[in-house]
C-alpha cells in the first residue's frame, strides 16, 4: 500500500513538473515571438528617416506630413517593450502615417522614378511583410500560452506560479484593416 502511495505521489509530481515546464516553454516562445516583432519594427523605424528625407527633397511643402511621421516614429520607439497593446496602437498609427507619406509621394512623378525611392519603397514593403509574419507567429505563441494558462489543470499551476495571459498584437481600429488605395 505504501508503495502505491509513493508511486502515486511520484506520478503526480512528474505530471506537475511536466505542466510547469510546458508553461515555461509557452511563455518563452511568446517572448521570443515578441522579440521578432520588435526587431522588424526597429528595422522599419530605421528606414523611415531615409524615406522621409527622400520624399522631402521632392515635396518641400508637405512639412506637416513629415513632422507627423517623425513624431509617430519617436512615439512608437518610446513605448515600453512589454506593452503589447500600446505598441500595437502606436505602430498602427505609424503605419497610417506611412500610407499618407506614400500618398504624398504619388503626386511627384520624378520621385516615383527615383531609384533611391524605389529601393526604399521595396525595403519598406519587405519589412511590412516580415512584420506581418512576426505578428502571426507572436499571436500564435501568445494563443498557445493563453490556452495553457486558462486550461485545467495547468491553470492551477499557472495561477500559483505567476503565469499570466499575453495580449495579442492586433489592429484595434477597423478602418486600419482596410487595404489602402495607393498607386505607384
Amino acid at each position: 500500500m505504501e508503495l502505491i502511495v509513493i508511486a502515486l505521489i511520484i506520478v503526480i509530481g512528474v505530471y506537475l513538473i511536466f505542466i510547469y515546464n510546458g508553461l515555461v516553454k509557452a511563455r518563452q516562445m511568446a517572448k521570443e515571438a515578441w522579440s521578432g516583432i520588435d526587431v522588424q519594427l526597429k528595422r522599419r523605424a530605421n528606414l523611415i528617416p531615409n524615406l522621409v528625407e527622400t520624399v522631402k527633397g521632392y515635396a518641400t511643402h508637405e512639412m506637416e506630413t513629415f513632422s507627423w511621421v517623425t513624431e509617430l516614429r519617436a512615439n512608437a520607439g518610446a513605448v515600453a517593450d512589454d506593452d503589447v497593446a500600446g505598441r500595437a496602437r502606436s505602430e498602427s498609427m505609424l503605419s497610417e502615417a506611412l500610407i499618407k507619406l506614400m500618398a504624398v509621394a504619388e503626386a511627384y512623378p520624378d520621385l516615383k522614378a527615383n531609384e533611391n525611392f524605389q529601393d526604399l519603397q521595396k525595403q519598406l514593403s519587405d519589412i511590412e511583410g516580415e512584420i506581418q509574419m512576426s505578428r502571426r507567429y507572436y499571436n500564435g505563441a501568445a494563443r498557445a500560452l493563453n490556452v495553457k494558462v486558462e486550461s485545467f489543470p495547468s491553470n492551477l499551476i499557472a495561477n500559483n506560479f505567476g503565469f499570466s495571459q499575453m495580449d495579442y498584437f492586433e489592429i484595434e481600429n477597423a478602418s486600419d484593416r482596410a487595404v489602402p488605395d495607393v498607386q505607384f
